[in-house]
């Protein structure tokens, strides 16, 4: 069993279960059936260069799987707005690949514009795994670099951003750059298989999907800022809890979820959504909301419902339930299946490689070669699917495609200084909050 999946009754996420562990420990997890040790390392004409950008926990756990992804990989520079997350994740990273971590003093880059540097450091692929805010700014800088690219998801907080990203893509797909998302569960055999029995017909016409993502908390914030840390600083540290840093919990984490019901509608978006939501328990600063639920519609009047809580002592699922007119499906973390009635009628019995790892092999087989890999398009259309639940959510009104695609809400701003004053915009009120 992969052991990310069995530390909580819901199995955690890689965001989760790093958090839970060491920089070291989380990279020795990353992919225990292929670890690789080499005592010693020769770069080579063919070794790839990669550059991390973003030192926490999915970051070092990205870096981690690509280099398990392929033994002909180095790791040549990494950089993070903060010298203890650099070097944490480098201790990690250094403990488990040795030589292959071939990062300097002068390639460890801090502060805000650390990801220039690792992207203008003369790597041949960047990982961005930065909070989510940031990522619209990183990825275009990486793009009109004309670097490949693991871009970790959602890829976007707000609509303003999310075109921003849209536009990255379309430059990307101009320059043939290669870019594999951070969206894990499309490079799971098991998902993958389960998917196509769906879209061949197993089910019939799909009518209904179920999504769940109820699990714990994200990490709270630890009372008020301190003093003598400035707004942004003190966001960043706390990003889960910040809307425009981390997109709320639909937008962040529950996105997998979002992600897979669209995924079952062939990914054609749907026409509109209403949603509820709020949040039962305090956070001090943060604007969060701690559950929600979003009914999304489509053309022919399917709904796909999708259940997102981080709540503590609550029971926890992380599922899809798939119903057509000819029989229902389900998808968790162990073997997906789908039946007719009470018959088992398709259940999953193929090879199951770690898809954290699958995904970047992916990636690195387009780099050397390979067939053309770009994932721009649907994991925008997704992180945009997440985003419209949460407007819906977050005003109480009913939501749009085009509502959502062309929202004029900015939460992100446009420049970032460590002195800047960062007001905390109050948490929303559906009904009250208004769709911008």
């Amino acid at each position: 069993m992969n052991p990310r999946m069995n530390l909580d009754p819901l199995p955690a996420s890689r965001r989760e279960f790093l958090r839970r562990s060491t920089a070291a420990s989380a990279v020795a997890l990353a992919a225990p059936a292929i670890l690789i040790r080499e005592k010693a390392f020769a770069a080579n004409t063919d070794t790839i260069k990669i550059g991390l950008v973003g030192c926490g926990g999915r970051g070092t756990g990205a870096a981690g799987d690509a280099m398990n992804a392929d033994p002909n990989l180095i790791l040549t520079a990494v950089g993070d707005a903060f010298p203890d997350q650099a070097e944490k994740s480098l201790k990690g990273l250094r403990e488990q690949f040795n030589e292959r971590v071939a990062v300097t003093p002068e390639k460890t880059f801090t502060g805000l514009d650390a990801y220039k540097k690792v992207i203008d450091s003369g790597v041949d692929v960047v990982l961005l795994a930065s909070p989510p805010g940031f990522r619209p700014f990183h990825l275009r800088y990486a793009v009109e670099a004309g670097k490949n690219i693991f871009c970790e998801k959602p890829m976007a907080t707000d609509g303003p951003m999310l075109r921003h990203v849209m536009e990255s893509v379309r430059i990307s797909k101009e320059k043939k750059l290669n870019i594999v998302s951070g969206f894990c569960w499309r490079y799971d055999l098991p998902r993958q298989a389960f998917y196509r029995q769906i879209h061949d017909g197993a089910l019939g016409e799909v009518s209904a999907v179920y999504g769940t993502y109820l699990t714990g908390p994200v990490k709270s914030l630890n009372g008020k800022k301190p003093a003598n840390m400035t707004d942004l600083e003190w966001q960043m540290r706390n990003w889960m809890n910040y809307t425009w840093l981390s997109g709320d919990g639909i937008v962040e984490q529950c996105i997998h979820t979002v992600d897979k019901v669209k995924w079952a509608f062939k990914d054609v978006p749907p026409v509109k959504c209403t949603a509820n939501g709020g949040r039962n328990h305090p956070n001090y600063d943060g604007n969060i909301f701690d559950h929600m639920t979003v009914v999304y519609e489509w053309a022919n009047g399917a709904r796909g419902v999708v259940a997102q809580r981080q709540e503590p002592g609550c029971f926890n699922d992380n599922s899809d339930y798939v119903i057509g007119t000819t029989g229902k499906g389900w998808s968790g973390w162990n073997d997906p299946y789908i039946k007719s009635g009470d018959q088992m009628k398709w259940k999953y019995r193929g090879d199951k490689p770690q898809m954290y790892v699958y995904e970047h092999q992916q990636l690195y087989k387009a780099v050397r070669g390979g067939e053309w890999h770009n994932d721009g398009d649907w994991m925008a259309s997704s992180t945009l699917m997440g985003i419209m639940g949460r407007l819906a959510a977050y005003t109480g009104a009913e939501v749009t495609w085009e509502q959502a695609l062309n929202s004029q809400q900015s939460l992100v701003p446009q420049k970032f200084d460590w002195n800047m004053d960062l007001p905390v915009a109050p948490i929303s009120r559906p009904g009250v909050s208004k769709l911008i």
